[in-house]
């Protein structure tokens, strides 16, 4: 039985298949292009040779996995062909599947991707990213996501600099049904941090999730900024904020890693949300995130619906990558 074999029937067993095919019909696109790829150079070759292992190096680049974490993949690779004294170019397939669960989980357990909340009172969650990459969208979703689960949930509208951020995010709120908490556009975001922290006590809300302002263009501002709110969270709520949500848009590729950088240096990222994984033939940013910058991905965006914000599963993933290889 291939490695995907078993994932798949590891999903059934576990009663995940609703989950392996959120994430099959999601990466339909990087399925179509990573997969055809690697048909293609696996029906080219006959043989594991140095050739082989360089066109297939290219093609990892290509699909935005990362050169550092392609050059850690390469010599995995090389390892166990070895290893098992692989010839058969086809063998290698399942072994690429299983060396990606291995380098995004490296030597962290499997609960990285798992939310932390507060156990014990008020959990804050504030969300960062740059303007345009569906960060409001993936608040909304969020809210709808951990209201379902039974929690009291609340939002910030942080983001007091983008004409429209408030309105946006008070929609989401409507559709999500819960309370938003404002103040006047261009207000100082650590002040309505702080009105929500005291509404939220206020109201024994669960999870507070507090929207902010992106604007990499002045880096500065941006990192006082985030500073300065996250000064206000920890002085309110010791122990808070209980992470520091980073939205990325997926189709971005590698400037996705780029803001990765710049926001950690301002706040301590403690995850991200990948948007837009369904719009990308480049999916393979998941795995460059995790391993070069050493923080999990926590949610996927796969489609429009709430319900398509998925929690990250690196099995379920990487199912979604070989699916059609069955």
């Amino acid at each position: 039985m291939s490695f995907i074999q078993k994932l798949k029937s590891k999903f059934k067993q576990d009663n995940q298949e609703e989950v392996s095919t959120k994430y099959k019909e999601g990466m339909e696109k990087t399925r179509q292009s990573f997969s055809g790829k690697i048909n293609d150079l696996i029906a080219r070759y006959r043989k594991v040779d140095e050739d082989f292992f360089e066109e297939l190096e290219e093609l990892l680049i290509t699909a935005d996995v990362g050169v550092m974490t392609v050059m850690d993949l390469i010599d995995e690779l090389k390892f166990e062909v070895q290893r098992r004294k692989i010839s058969d170019t086809n063998e290698v397939r399942d072994v690429i599947s299983e060396k990606l669960v291995d380098i995004y989980y490296g030597d962290d357990d499997a609960e990285i991707e798992t939310l932390q909340l507060n156990k014990d009172g008020l959990s804050i969650l504030l969300v960062v990213g740059v303007n345009g990459v569906g960060k409001t969208t993936s608040i909304g979703k969020l809210a709808h996501q951990l209201k379902a689960e039974g929690k009291h949930v609340m939002l910030a509208a942080g983001d007091t600099f983008r004409a429209g951020a408030i309105e946006q995010l008070e929609v989401w709120g409507e559709r999500a049904g819960v309370e938003v908490i404002k103040q006047n556009a261009g207000s100082d975001p650590a002040a309505v941090i702080f009105d929500a922290i005291k509404a939220a006590k206020s109201r024994e809300v669960d999870v507070l999730i507090c929207d902010t302002a992106g604007r990499l263009q002045n880096k500065v501002n941006l990192m006082n900024e985030l500073t300065k709110v996250k000064r206000v969270i920890e002085r309110e709520v010791p122990g808070a904020p209980h992470e520091v949500l980073l939205v990325l848009d997926a189709t971005t590729g590698q400037n996705a890693l780029v803001q990765a950088k710049t926001f950690s240096e301002a706040t301590n990222v403690s995850g991200i949300i990948l948007t837009k994984l369904d719009g990308t033939a480049k999916g393979g940013i998941v795995l460059a995130i995790r391993n070069e910058l050493k923080i999990p991905v926590k949610y996927v965006g796969l489609g429009e619906k709430a319900e398509d914000l998925q929690k990250f599963d690196p099995n379920a993933f990487v199912y979604g990558l070989f699916a059609d290889m069955l």
